[in-house]
């Protein structure tokens, strides 16, 4: 009898995700066996839900809003990048038993912006909005590129302030309010607010963007999102939303699960053709 491995995401809410399509594929390109579901999980619930899934057998998890920081927890050993990031989104089951907690969120997107979009990170000037969980797990990865520098901002000042802290042994990073982004530029914007899928956007500045400047919003939508719309407004040479992020983070974990790397263009390519329908 053939051996089926099982993986999940878990969210809540989680109907929306595209992650179960996305490994289904990566799984027949790769000609892997295996099954994976999106299960609706509270954070009240999330523990048992975990401690059940790989009694049962599952072998791997994803995890998304609002259960990352409870991931974290959760792992019983955790990569450096997951350290930094203080979230996991990915958990996968060792050989003695114990389970790792990594975070593939900064690495998907370095590898959307640098492989899929041709964009050069090195000395670049960087505007990450919003300082939760979404900015904490990609700032170290930006920093690793030889960005030169990277401005966290937040409406609350202090807490952009001490995120920024954090980063400091690893680059040029400083964190403000919006209002002290005015007469300043910067060669990319990353929107890690998830604000801009509710029609809102921080109060941004003119001329915030530079000439042939780069806006990438980590939220994703089958239509522009609101962020989207203000780079495409500010003349960006690119204005990008998270679906290549979104497959780029689940193709390095199906690598942590499986140990083998799918090809994700392909994927990323479909989905994009199939939301434009």
């Amino acid at each position: 009898m053939m051996i089926v491995d099982h993986y999940a995401v878990f969210g809540h809410p989680i109907k929306h995700s595209k992650s179960p399509r996305i490994h289904k594929i990566f799984a027949e390109q790769t000609g892997q066996t295996l099954d994976y579901k999106a299960q609706d999980v509270p954070a009240e619930q999330f523990s048992a839900a975990v401690a059940a899934f790989f009694a049962n057998g599952g072998k791997g998890l994803n995890c998304t809003i609002p259960l990352k920081e409870l991931a974290w927890a959760y792992a019983d050993v955790k990569t450096e990048r997951a350290y930094m990031a203080k979230a996991v989104n990915t958990l996968a089951l060792q050989t003695d038993g114990l389970i790792l907690g990594d975070n593939t969120d900064g690495i998907g997107l370095v590898t959307d912006l640098t492989g899929n979009h041709d964009i050069t990170l090195a000395g670049s000037r960087i505007l990450i909005l919003g300082a939760g969980g979404a900015s904490r797990g990609i700032i170290a990865p930006l920093l690793e590129q030889s960005v030169h520098s990277i401005v966290i901002a937040n409406r609350t000042v202090d807490k952009a302030i001490n995120l920024a802290g954090e980063f400091t042994a690893k680059g040029l990073i400083t964190g403000c309010g919006f209002s002290d982004l005015k007469g300043r530029q910067f060669d990319l914007i990353i929107n890690a607010t998830s604000t801009s899928l509710s029609g809102q956007l921080p109060p941004l500045p003119e001329a915030l963007l530079v000439k042939n400047g780069i806006c990438y919003d980590l939220a994703y939508s089958n239509e522009p999102t609101v962020f989207v719309q203000w780079g495409q407004e500010n003349k960006a040479l690119k204005s990008l939303d998270g679906l290549g992020m979104l497959v780029e983070q689940a193709a390095e974990a199906f690598f942590i699960w499986r140990g083998i790397r799918p090809k994700t263009r392909p994927v990323i390519e479909l989905l994009n053709k199939e939301r434009k329908l």
